[in-house]
């Protein structure tokens, strides 16, 4: 048994995995509940603006999400009159974080925003932080042994089996509500990406009585897409999608249906990436890609960062809408979900 199949055999035994009618649970099991109800109303814009408080937003990494979500913050900060005084990435290195948070503690913030790269790592790195008093937000991690509302304001993610959910009805309808599916995941005990592939396979199989999943493959390194999806095609060489746990491994199945002449089998991933994208509005296999509002999880995280500043009470588990993102809309949803116009590439065909 793959990794991730151990791991969602232990979390049903738990009630811990989305069913029919589920929704996004958090990593404990926390209810979720959506970030469009999480917000600092105009009648507490003053009283907030008169504390003169200050946020550091110390991230995982750089890439065009982080900056969507670096950029709902920073808004919902200004509204606030909270002053940004620090903003930094850890490129993936725990040791690197856990430096941007003590250079950070330095500058007194009451705010930081953070994804927590190492569960056991993280606790320690945050200890200082917690101990001062700081209201700490994290963005989908939760450091090992951390404990709501005492610890941290809130832990903001995507609505994941939104995401899964959406990723399947997009493939049905692009394979006419009928035929086999290959179903590629990812092999690794991650609550966010098992959420969100579980979603796909449990909607197919409930919702989607004449579509199949015929083919299923875990997926650790992403370097082994193509391998994977030539495998698939090999055994059914009539498959009518595949479903691709995020984008980059997307790439890999793409390339296989290319060199296979392969111009049918529709493909649907998670997350926007150009190379995917240029694929889909040039009417490609890539028949969509789901996406999360980036810029909502930033102006959400901000929001309980403050809320629990001002004793306001603040759901531990907070998530952010998703979005189908085709041929049709990509404009709007590269904007809805980062913020910003689409690449040139996407909209000069």
């Amino acid at each position: 048994m793959s990794l991730v199949k151990h791991t969602l055999a232990i979390l049903a035994l738990l009630g811990l995995v989305a069913s029919a009618g589920a929704e996004t649970i958090g990593p404990g099991g926390e209810e979720a509940t959506p970030s469009s109800t999480v917000v600092v109303g105009d009648e507490k814009v003053a009283m907030v603006q008169a504390k003169r408080y200050s946020a550091a937003l110390l991230w995982h990494d750089q890439s065009d999400f982080v900056n969507a979500v670096t950029a709902g913050a920073s808004d919902e900060f200004e509204r606030l009159g909270i002053e940004v005084v620090a903003v930094t990435s850890a490129g993936f290195d725990a040791a690197k974080q856990r430096s941007d948070i003590e250079t950070a503690l330095a500058k007194n913030p009451d705010i930081i925003l953070s994804l927590p790269l190492d569960p056991v790592t993280s606790a320690a790195a945050f200890e200082e932080a917690k101990e001062a008093g700081v209201a700490l937000t994290f963005l989908s991690n939760l450091p090992a042994g951390y404990e709501h509302p005492k610890d941290y304001a809130a832990i903001v993610t995507d609505d994941l089996f939104q995401m899964g959910k959406q990723a399947a009805d997009a493939l049905a309808e692009a394979m006419g509500g009928e035929g086999t599916v290959g179903w590629i995941f990812h092999d690794a005990a991650y609550y966010v990406t098992n959420q969100r592939d579980n979603a796909f396979k449990t909607t197919i199989e409930n919702d989607h009585p004449n579509i199949s999943i015929v083919a299923e493959q875990g997926i650790a390194d992403p370097a082994r897409a193509e391998e994977i999806a030539n495998a698939m095609l090999l055994k059914h060489p009539d498959l009518g999608g595949i479903y691709v746990t995020w984008a980059g491994p997307a790439e890999g199945v793409l390339a296989a249906l290319r060199a296979n002449g392969n111009d049918s089998t529709k493909i649907v991933t998670l997350d926007l990436s150009e190379p995917i994208a240029l694929d889909m509005v040039r009417g490609g296999n890539v028949a969509a890609i789901v996406a999360d509002e980036a810029y909502e999880l930033g102006r959400a995280m901000a929001a309980s960062a403050v809320l629990d500043l001002v004793g306001e009470e603040v759901p531990p588990f907070v998530v952010a809408p998703a979005i189908t993102v085709k041929a049709a809309n990509v404009v709007e949803g590269w904007k809805r979900s980062l913020n910003i116009d689409p690449p040139a590439s996407l909209t000069s065909n």
